[in-house]
């Protein structure tokens, strides 16, 4: 081990200042005249284990002036300690100058970097605020614009090789036939159905051609308005003359029976009770469905009273809807007249809507909208799984429990298990609330996030041609006049076997918003997502070094007090001083000196045996060294 020997109080020999390198400026400390030499070579001797560097140390002093070890030893020890590289490599991460010279955030190194201020770095400080600036501003507007949570709708068109034929529901205008009413009929619905008045009935029924009541006539102790519509309803038997679909033969038997607003009607193609649905390949005339229909007018019902319900025209109402989608065919239904033939060109359109916050959809089958009272039967849903969410589903579901809360039942085209309204609640309660509801539109349906609607056109000819009169009226065995009355031809098809998509979609998504704040990032101030962990990673050094280091201290200053243990060995003429274990460092002092403080919780005494010192003239060694 190579070993430097200096008298105390004494500069370093000639032939080791060149060699000494530079002192380390942050490190060198002032030494005061009140301490004591024991203090003074504790605190240096501190300070020099805890460097990086090892060094070989052997300085003589006199013990006749034992105070000249701590001038001259605080400024040739600290003096020894080389620098190994930059400034910079050897202050810590949470130095703002590292942190800056090493960051990939353009400009930090300008603002933060070595040297005094000066107009460069002024001018480097304000561009780089107000780079940072404006890409905070244009951050701000992006998450605005994104919280606005625009979308905008996509159309398109879609080729299919076979498409589902939609359902086709149809209704005779005229609910109930004449030839089906009684007087009992009469009695409990003639005023609530028809206006009439009990002294009226007598002459209502000569009018329509029915026998008046007969002598001791007593009406039924109940009356069911359901049965009423089952019965004098026109049957689709009597209606249907002609049914084809894509060439072939139908009849009564695909179609099912349906009640609405308008009474008894008839879906083709519903798909109830598990029916497989019928599709088509091809689209134009002959491939869809094609209908002829007697309207049978002697069956209308003679108009008495002007009134809301009263109809003045004849026909056939048709509603083309989804298998899915209840008929509201009262307001959505088209109108077909007898005597004509009715071509009706359709398209399928899927429609796709978003749910909040882009949208308004819902997917739910019940009526958001609906909190029932607690003790209202219909404020629970069934437990049966409940049909998909369409906007008539939602409007007619309304309607039942706006009806079933205000009159305690529900009209016959209702859905649900709620008693069905008799005549007179019919007319004191359920139609009146029924039109009070639509007038104010209190039924708040949004649209289902999916569906399927058909676009139309129609068109119509003339039947019969005078051609084909007596044909048909052979054929049919009906008159001439007959036909052109009351029948009427019904063509309902594809347009192409394709369909539109309508769908909305999100005009800004999350990627996009990512996207816009990376390339502001990356075009003001020069910085990546990396950019950012290394902010975070500097915050972590920050908060290590000054908040858990200031406590770390603290608590270590508490179980090591140097200041304490040097006082309590003042008092001693001859001490003994161990071996100092110092990591890969020893240090060897002897003199009328306490034993030295233990600079770090590393710090533990060796188990060899002490050096001695002899109170003369003779110098005091102190021995700093370390393996070779």
């Amino acid at each position: 081990m190579p070993v430097l020997r200096v008298s105390a109080g004494s500069a370093p020999p000639a032939q080791h200042r060149s060699a000494a390198p530079a002192c380390h400026g942050q490190l060198r400390p002032t030494w005061s005249a009140a301490e004591s030499p024991a203090q003074c070579l504790a605190q240096w001797s501190h300070r020099l284990f805890l460097g990086k560097e090892q060094w070989d140390l052997t300085g003589q002093i006199t013990s006749s002036n034992p105070a000249s070890l701590c001038s001259w030893s605080r400024s040739w020890v600290l003096a020894m300690k080389p620098t190994s590289g930059p400034e910079e490599a050897r202050r810590p991460a949470s130095d703002i100058r590292v942190f800056a010279s090493n960051c990939s955030m353009h400009g930090l190194g300008h603002v933060f970097g070595p040297g005094s201020l000066s107009l460069r770095r002024g001018m480097w400080a304000v561009a780089v605020v107000l780079s940072v600036a404006t890409f905070l501003y244009q951050v701000a507007e992006r998450v605005r614009y994104y919280r606005e949570f625009h979308h905008q709708t996509a159309l398109d068109e879609r080729e299919s090789h076979r498409l589902i034929f939609p359902a086709v529901t149809l209704c005779n205008i005229n609910p109930l036939r004449r030839s089906r009413l009684t007087p009992n009929d009469l009695h409990w619905a003639g005023s609530a159905l028809l206006g009439l008045d009990p002294a009226e009935h007598a002459a209502f029924l000569r009018a329509v051609g029915r026998p008046p009541a007969p002598s001791g006539f007593m009406p039924s102790p109940t009356f069911d308005m359901a049965q009423l519509y089952a019965r004098a309803g026109h049957s689709l038997d009597d209606m249907l003359l002609d049914c084809r679909f894509r060439g072939q033969p139908c009849g009564p038997e695909n179609f099912t029976t349906i009640f609405t607003r308008m009474g008894k009607c008839y879906t083709f193609n519903s798909g109830a009770d598990g029916a497989e649905l019928l599709t088509t390949t091809r689209g134009g005339m002959g491939n869809g469905l094609d209908i002829m229909l007697d309207v049978q007018q002697e069956e209308y019902l003679p108009v008495w009273r002007d009134n809301e319900e009263t109809p003045f025209e004849v026909g056939i109402r048709v509603q083309i809807h989804s298998q899915e989608e209840p008929p509201i065919i009262d307001q959505l239904g088209l109108g077909v007249s007898p005597g004509y033939q009715t071509f009706v060109s359709c398209q399928q359109q899927q429609l796709s809507f978003l749910p909040p916050p882009w949208g308004d959809c819902s997917s739910a089958s019940l009526n958001p909208n609906y909190e029932p009272e607690p003790s209202d039967p219909l404020g629970s849903p069934s437990p049966s799984p409940s049909p998909p969410y369409t906007l008539m589903g939602c409007r007619l579901a309304c309607e039942t429990r706006y009806v079933a809360r205000k009159c305690g039942c529900r009209m016959v085209y209702m859905p649900g298990d709620v008693p069905v309204c008799s005549p007179q609640q019919y007319k004191n309660c359920a139609h009146p609330a029924i039109d009070a509801m639509l007038r104010k539109d209190s039924c708040a349906c949004p649209n289902p996030c999916a569906s399927t609607r058909y676009a139309k056109e129609l068109s119509m000819v003339r039947i019969p041609s005078r051609a084909a009169a007596r044909f048909l009226a052979r054929k049919l065995n009906r008159s001439e006049a007959y036909i052109a009355e009351n029948v009427l031809a019904l063509d309902i098809f594809f347009e192409a076997v394709n369909y539109e998509t309508v769908e909305q979609k999100k005009a800004y998504e999350m990627s996009e918003l990512l996207g816009d704040i990376g390339g502001q990032m990356g075009l003001f101030i020069g910085a990546s997502l990396l950019t950012i962990l290394e902010i975070l990673d500097y915050l972590c050094e920050v908060f290590r070094d000054k908040v858990l280091g200031y406590f770390w201290n603290r608590q270590h200053s508490q179980r090591h007090s140097s200041t304490n243990l040097l006082q309590e060995g003042l008092g001693s003429h001859r001490t003994q001083v161990p071996h100092l274990s110092l990591g890969p460092s020893t240090l060897l002092c002897s003199e009328d000196l306490p034993p030295l403080p233990v600079p770090s919780p590393r710090l533990s005494p060796p188990p060899t045996a002490p050096a001695t010192l002899s109170h003369s003239s003779r110098p005091a060694v102190c021995v700093l060294g370390a393996p070779p």
